[in-house]
C-alpha cells in the first residue's frame, strides 16, 4: 500500500532545504498571521523581515504542495492563484529586487503563484496584461495602488485579496504618501473586513504610533537580534580651528581611495545628488584604472542606468557606487562589504539605515564609516556613534487631516465605481489621519470636488464629481477623468527636463533628468557635470535637454532641490552631551581628541555650549553689533527662532537686523548699537502668542503662497500637463498663485488656504519643535560672553551670511584671509589645510592682517580701508 505523501508548510519545507533555522521573531509572525492578526514587525536591516511576512502569507494562503523531493515537476503549466497579497514599496527601485526575493521560494516549492510589478516604470503591455488579470502577488507603490482603485471594476479585481504588506513603513509614515496609503487601505478594509495588514521597518523611534496609524489593535513584533552595527570615522591629519561648511571635503579623497582599495565592494553615500556627481568624478580622476568598476546612482539618472548599477552590485562586479538616498532602502546587495558616508548623516535613523546596506544578511556585521567634510562634522561623527550605540532613533509622526490628499482621494473613488457620501465619511474617518475630520470639513470637501468651492462655481473644469439622482457620486466628464488619473499622487517637485545625447537623426540615448531651474541658467555651449560625464549643452527643445560630450574640465554641477537636511533632535542632544564632557576635560575617542585644539580655543575665547546652558556671544565689529546663540535645534528651527527674536527685539526698539543660521546656532547682526546682553530677557524666549509672533516675524504670506503650489497640484486645481507636454514650473507657480489670490480675496474661508499656512508652520518652520526649543531654552542658564573676535563656533555663521552676497571665488578669498587672521590670534596649535592656504607669494599684510580686515577678523567698511598708493 502506498504511503501518503508527507506535506509540510512552505516555510518548513524551504528552510529545511537550506538547512536554516527560523528566528524567534519569524516564528512569531507566522503564528500571528495564522491566527488572523495584523501587526508591525520592527527588526534590524538584513535580519530576515521579508521572509518573515512572505512565508507567513504562503503558509496561510498558498495551496499546500507535496514535498518537492517526493514529487516530479509538473508538466502542465499550473493555474495561477488570483491576487492574494499586495506588497507596498515606497520606491520603484525596490520593486524589482523584492520580486526576485519573493520569486525564489515559489520556484523551489512549485507554488502556483505569480508575481507582478505595478509602478511608474511598468510598461504599457504589462499594464494591459494586468487589466485583464492581476497577479497572485502585486508589488506596487501608494500612487499606483490608488490608480488601480480608480478602475470601475476595482472591487472585483481585489475580490480575493487577503493580505497587505507595507515595506519600509518608516519612509511613508511621516508624509502625505503615507496618508494616501491610509485612505487606500480604508477602502480595501471596507471590501474585506478581515484583511491582514503587516508593516515592516528597521528604524523607528515611536513604534506604538507607527503601529496605531495602520491598525488600532495589531501586534508589535520586535526582531531582537544581536546585529553587529559598527560606526567609525575616517579622520584627517588635522582640523582647522575655524571651520566652515560649504566645501565638499575632497581633501579626504586620498584616504577614501585607500578605504575603497581595502574593500571588495563599497557604497559611498552622499547627502545630495550634486555631491554624488562631484565625488564620482573626483574618484575617477584619482583612479582612472577603476573605470567600469566605479558607478553613480541617484534618482535623476535614467531607469536603465539605475537598473544596470543595481544588477552589477548584486553580481559583485563593481568596486564602489557613489549614491544618494536612492539606495537607502531594502535592496539586498550581499556583496557590499562596507559603507562610507560623506558628510554628516544629520540623523540617527538615516545612518543606521545606510549602515545596514552592508552585511545585508543575518549574522553579518554592518559597518559605516563617516567621512567629515569640515571640522564640526567630526563632532557630529562622535555624537552619532554614541547615539547609534544607544539606539536613539528619531520619531516620525503621521500628518493630520491634509485636505488636499482627501479631495484627490474622493475624486479617485468617484472614478472607481463611485461612492455614497455617508458611507464614504465613515470610511475616511477610519483612516488615522482623518479620525477627527469634522462635519464642516467634510461638507467643504464635497463642495470642493463638486464645483471648486465658493469662488470657482462658474468654471466647469472644477466640477469633477457630483451625485446622481440616487446619491452616487461619480465623475461625469471623461476628459476630467483622464486628467485626474494622470495627476494622482502626492510627490510634487520642480519640473524636470529629460537629458539626451544630440544626434542629427534624433533618438539620442537618454541620461536622466535635471531640474528646469538649473538649465535655465545655461546657454548653448556651456558645460555641466551629469551622470559622471562632462556634457556640453546643445539646445533645449520640447522639455528635453540635448547634449554632447565635452572636453572642458570646468563644468557647472546641477543643483537639485531638497539638499539641506536639518540636524535631528536626537543627534543634536548627542552633540551637546559630547560638549558637556569636553567642558569637563573628557575627550574620549579619536574624534574628540582631534577636535581638542578647536574646543580649547572656543573655551579660551568664550565657552562651550552645553545641555544645561544657552551660550550667547556678543561681538562688536566694524560691521556692527553681533549676537551669536547656540540652541543646537537644527537649521529650520533656527530660522524661525532667529526671525522671531529679531521681530521681538525690533518691536521694542527700531532695529535693522540681518540673520544667518546653521544647524548649531544663529547670528543676529545690527549695524546700529544694541545692547544684546541687556535685551536677552526670559520674555524674549516666551512661548506666549508664539503663533501670532511667528506669522508676524516672517513673510508668512509669501511662504504660504509657495507652499500652496504643492497643495493646488495635489488637490487638482492645477494640472501639470499631458505626457510629452508638461507645464513649466513658472506656469504652475503662476496658476497656483492666481488661485491663492482669488481665494484670499473672494473665498477667505477656503480650507486649503489654512492648510498652506499650517504646513508652512509645521514643515518649513517646524513650529512645534520651535515651541519645545523655546521651553528648553527657558530652563537653561543663560551664559552671555562678550568676545573680541569670531570664535570657532561663530565663524561658520559668518560664512553663511557672506555666502548670500558673494560669489564662490570671492567667498573663498575672504575666508582665507579671515582664517589666517584668526589663526594668528589663536596662537600655536592650529592646522592649516595646504589646499586652502594663502598663496605664499602674495605680499603679507602688516601685522599679519589684510588691510581690508580689522582686529576682529571681519571686513573693514570701505571708508575705513587704507587707500592704495598710486
Amino acid at each position: 500500500m502506498d504511503q501518503p505523501v508527507r506535506r509540510r508548510s512552505p516555510s518548513a519545507a524551504w528552510f529545511a532545504q537550506r538547512g536554516w533555522k527560523p528566528f524567534a521573531f519569524q516564528k512569531e509572525v507566522w503564528q500571528a498571521v495564522k491566527a488572523g492578526e495584523s501587526g508591525l514587525l520592527h527588526a534590524s536591516t538584513g535580519s530576515g523581515k521579508t521572509y518573515a511576512v512572505w512565508f507567513a502569507a504562503l503558509d496561510r494562503f498558498a495551496t499546500p504542495s507535496p514535498d518537492v523531493t517526493a514529487s516530479p515537476r509538473p508538466r502542465k503549466k499550473p493555474v495561477m492563484a488570483p491576487l492574494t497579497v499586495l506588497w507596498i514599496t515606497p520606491m520603484r527601485a525596490l520593486a524589482a529586487d523584492t520580486a526576485r526575493a519573493l520569486q525564489a521560494p515559489l520556484d523551489d516549492l512549485q507554488i502556483p503563484w505569480d508575481i507582478g510589478l505595478r509602478t511608474g516604470d511598468t510598461g504599457s503591455s504589462e499594464r494591459a496584461r494586468q487589466s485583464r488579470r492581476l497577479p497572485s502577488t502585486l508589488i506596487t507603490t501608494p500612487e499606483s495602488l490608488t490608480l488601480l482603485l480608480t478602475r470601475v471594476d476595482a472591487r472585483e479585481a481585489f475580490a480575493h485579496l487577503r493580505m497587505v504588506v507595507i515595506d519600509e513603513w518608516h519612509e511613508l509614515l511621516g508624509n502625505k504618501r503615507g496618508v494616501q496609503l491610509q485612505l487606500a487601505l480604508a477602502r480595501l478594509r471596507l471590501w474585506h473586513p478581515p484583511l491582514l495588514v503587516w508593516a515592516l521597518s528597521a528604524t523607528l523611534g515611536n513604534l506604538e504610533h507607527a503601529r496605531e496609524v495602520l491598525m488600532p489593535a495589531g501586534r508589535l513584533v520586535q526582531g531582537k537580534l544581536a546585529k553587529d552595527l559598527r560606526i567609525d570615522s575616517l579622520l584627517p591629519a588635522g582640523l582647522e580651528r575655524f571651520p566652515w561648511a560649504g566645501h565638499l571635503g575632497l581633501r579626504m579623497l586620498p584616504q577614501v581611495v585607500e578605504e575603497l582599495e581595502a574593500s571588495s565592494t563599497t557604497l559611498v553615500f552622499t547627502n545630495t545628488r550634486s555631491q554624488a556627481e562631484s565625488w564620482y568624478q573626483a574618484l575617477l580622476e584619482a583612479r582612472p584604472d577603476w573605470a567600469g568598476l566605479l558607478a553613480l546612482h541617484h534618482g535623476s539618472l535614467s531607469r536603465e542606468v539605475r537598473d544596470w548599477v543595481e544588477l552589477a552590485l548584486k553580481e559583485g562586479r563593481l568596486k564602489a557606487v557613489v549614491c544618494t538616498s536612492s539606495l537607502d532602502l531594502g535592496v539586498d546587495f550581499l556583496p557590499v562589504e562596507r559603507v562610507l558616508q560623506i558628510g554628516s548623516p544629520k540623523g540617527v535613523a538615516r545612518l543606521m539605515q545606510r549602515a545596514g546596506r552592508s552585511g545585508h544578511a543575518p549574522g553579518r556585521p554592518s559597518r559605516a564609516t563617516l567621512v567629515p567634510t569640515h571640522s564640526l562634522e567630526v563632532l557630529e561623527a562622535a555624537a552619532a556613534q554614541s547615539a547609534v550605540a544607544e539606539r536613539k532613533v528619531e520619531a516620525r509622526l503621521s500628518p493630520d487631516k491634509p485636505l488636499d490628499v482627501l479631495v484627490q482621494h474622493l475624486v479617485s473613488m468617484a472614478l472607481g465605481g463611485g461612492f455614497r457620501a455617508d458611507a464614504m465619511l465613515a470610511e475616511v474617518r477610519s483612516a488615522w489621519a482623518y479620525r477627527h475630520l469634522s462635519d464642516e470639513e467634510w461638507q467643504w470637501a464635497l463642495a470642493f470636488i463638486r464645483h471648486g468651492g465658493h469662488s470657482l462655481t462658474a468654471y466647469p473644469d472644477y466640477r469633477r464629481a457630483e451625485p446622481d439622482a440616487s446619491g452616487l457620486w461619480q465623475v461625469p466628464d471623461a476628459r476630467l477623468a483622464r486628467r485626474h488619473r494622470m495627476s494622482i499622487g502626492t510627490i510634487v517637485s520642480d519640473a524636470s527636463l529629460a537629458v539626451k545625447y544630440w544626434s542629427k537623426g534624433g533618438g539620442g540615448g537618454s541620461l536622466g533628468s535635471v531640474e528646469e531651474g538649473f538649465i535655465a541658467r545655461l546657454r548653448p555651449g556651456d558645460t555641466f557635470l551629469f551622470a559622471g560625464r562632462t556634457l556640453e549643452l546643445v539646445r533645449v527643445e520640447n522639455m528635453t535637454v540635448y547634449v554632447r560630450r565635452a572636453t572642458s574640465r570646468k563644468a557647472a554641477i546641477p543643483r537639485w532641490n531638497g539638499g539641506r537636511m536639518p540636524l535631528s533632535s536626537e543627534l543634536a542632544d548627542a552633540v551637546l552631551a559630547k560638549l558637556d564632557a569636553a567642558a569637563q576635560e573628557e575627550f574620549v575617542g579619536p574624534e574628540m581628541q582631534l577636535l581638542r585644539p578647536l574646543l580649547d580655543v572656543q573655551q579660551a575665547w568664550s565657552a562651550l555650549p552645553g545641555a544645561t546652558t544657552l551660550l550667547a556671544e556678543v561681538l562688536k565689529s566694524r560691521e556692527g553689533w553681533h549676537l551669536f546663540l547656540y540652541p543646537f535645534a537644527g537649521r529650520s528651527v533656527h530660522l524661525g527662532l532667529a526671525s522671531l527674536l529679531a521681530w521681538r527685539l525690533a518691536r521694542e526698539q527700531p532695529l535693522s537686523l540681518s540673520i544667518a543660521v546653521n544647524d548649531y546656532g544663529l547670528e543676529l547682526l545690527c549695524p546700529s548699537e544694541v545692547d544684546f546682553a541687556a535685551r536677552l530677557t526670559p520674555e524674549l524666549f516666551s512661548t506666549d502668542d508664539l503663533l501670532a509672533d511667528v506669522m508676524a516675524s516672517l513673510n508668512a504670506g509669501e511662504l504660504a503662497r509657495r507652499r500652496f503650489r504643492e497643495i493646488a497640484r495635489i488637490a487638482g486645481l492645477v494640472f501639470s500637463g499631458y505626457p510629452g507636454a508638461p507645464k513649466s514650473t513658472r506656469q504652475l507657480q503662476a496658476s497656483s498663485a492666481l488661485f491663492f489670490d482669488v481665494f484670499s480675496q473672494y473665498d477667505p474661508g477656503n480650507l486649503l488656504l489654512g492648510q498652506a499656512q499650517e504646513e508652512v508652520l509645521r514643515q518649513e518652520l517646524d513650529v512645534q519643535r520651535l515651541q519645545s526649543t523655546l521651553q528648553r531654552l527657558q530652563s537653561r542658564r543663560l551664559d552671555i560672553r562678550t568676545v573680541k573676535r569670531a570664535t570657532p563656533f561663530a565663524f561658520p555663521l559668518l560664512v553663511e551670511r557672506f555666502r548670500e552676497s558673494l560669489s564662490s571665488e570671492k567667498l573663498a578669498d575672504r575666508i582665507r584671509r579671515m582664517v589666517a587672521d584668526l589663526e594668528q590670534a589663536a596662537g600655536p596649535g592650529g592646522y592649516q589645510d595646504p589646499a586652502f592656504a594663502i598663496d605664499d607669494e602674495r605680499p603679507a599684510p602688516r601685522k599679519g592682517r589684510s588691510p581690508r580686515q580689522g582686529k576682529d577678523g571681519l571686513p573693514r567698511p570701505p571708508a575705513q580701508r587704507p587707500k592704495k598708493r598710486r
